[in-house]
């Protein structure tokens, strides 16, 4: 009862914040995001009968407090579907940095929800599978299916579970995004609780539908400037939804902002084809074609920050044995 599995983390490209049902983890609305490989969390689990309590240990470091809690609870949805009470050993590393707006409980929750269900034996389809890593995290739904993945609204698993977008090939392998890596370290449930307590919050979840509508026919159409020019309106709507909650909170750094006017300056004075993007925290994703990567790279590393390469990733898979942590 072992498994091994790895996931991509995402880039939100129609965002959500809020969740109608804190324990299911059920979001308001549909979100809409692209796996970024190739960074990746890579996770082992074990059903173990000689064990007398769970342990969890990521990059490292044994875990406690909330984020075990959240690792529990998928553990124990698993546990509950496949009618075992086993106790498990749990280890996950990750290939890039987290708690920097890069996507890591993604790929966490997905890379371990497909691995606790291949270990406890249980045959799911993707789609099943991502109903028990939203429960880790919402976005973590949209890593297990992997590319342009689309997380319907509802209020059961019947519902509210991933499935992927189809896009033409050409487009999805001419994408790259370049990271623009701002240390900042944010907290995304408090970002959710904030956002849902905006005076903004409604106007949002009227605007939402139409623009995940516009964003499934951008994908389907293979067009990068409308895709990407919606994913960087989202960016603004959802930020000043979350600065506008009771606290006020302002996540975006000096370097974010500086990102920002770099792209925008590419994209008017230069005739490059690149927008921004941001989910929760300080960090940016930067959205641009193979041919104009380099250009865009070096223009964001003037900036003063690190970056990242990416292109579209995969779904979650499980890995062979000899790909086990422990």
């Amino acid at each position: 009862m072992k498994a091994t599995a790895r996931a991509h983390p995402i880039e939100g490209l129609v965002k959500y914040h809020g969740m109608r049902d804190e324990e299911l983890r059920l979001p308001y609305h549909d979100s809409i995001s692209l796996c970024t490989a190739p960074s990746n969390t890579t996770t082992t689990v074990e059903f173990d009968t000689s064990l007398t309590e769970d342990r969890y240990v990521i990059d490292g470091e044994e875990v406690d407090g909330r984020a075990a809690e959240r690792v529990c609870h998928v553990v124990d949805h698993v546990r509950e579907l496949a009618g075992i009470d086993h106790r498990v050993r749990f280890e996950s590393e990750n290939s890039f940095p987290t708690n920097v707006g890069f996507g890591s409980s993604a790929s966490g929750f997905a890379a371990a929800a497909t691995a606790l269900a291949d270990a406890a034996g249980l045959d799911l389809t993707l789609p099943e599978i991502s109903t028990i890593a939203r429960r880790g995290s919402c976005s973590a739904a949209r890593a297990v299916t992997g590319g342009f993945s689309h997380l319907r609204s509802g209020l059961n698993d019947a519902d509210c579970r991933s499935e992927t977008v189809s896009s033409p090939e050409a487009f999805e392998e001419d994408l790259r995004v370049i990271g623009a890596l701002v240390p900042s370290y944010k907290e995304t449930e408090h970002a959710h609780e904030e956002a849902a307590a905006s005076h903004m919050f409604e106007a949002r979840m009227a605007h939402i539908h139409g623009q995940i509508a516009k964003m499934r026919d951008a994908l389907q159409e293979g067009n990068f400037h409308r895709t990407f020019e919606l994913a960087e309106h989202d960016t603004l709507s959802l930020t000043a939804t979350t600065m506008t909650g009771p606290s006020g909170w302002v996540y975006w750094q000096p370097e974010t902002i500086e990102v920002f006017n770099t792209v925008r300056r590419l994209r008017t004075e230069e005739e490059v084809p690149v927008y921004f993007s941001a989910d929760t925290g300080a960090s940016v994703y930067v959205n641009t074609t193979a041919e104009y990567a380099d250009r865009v790279e070096d223009a964001i590393a003037d900036c003063g920050v690190e970056t990242r390469r990416w292109h579209v990733g995969g779904p979650a898979e499980v890995l062979p044995e000899e790909n086990a942590l422990f």
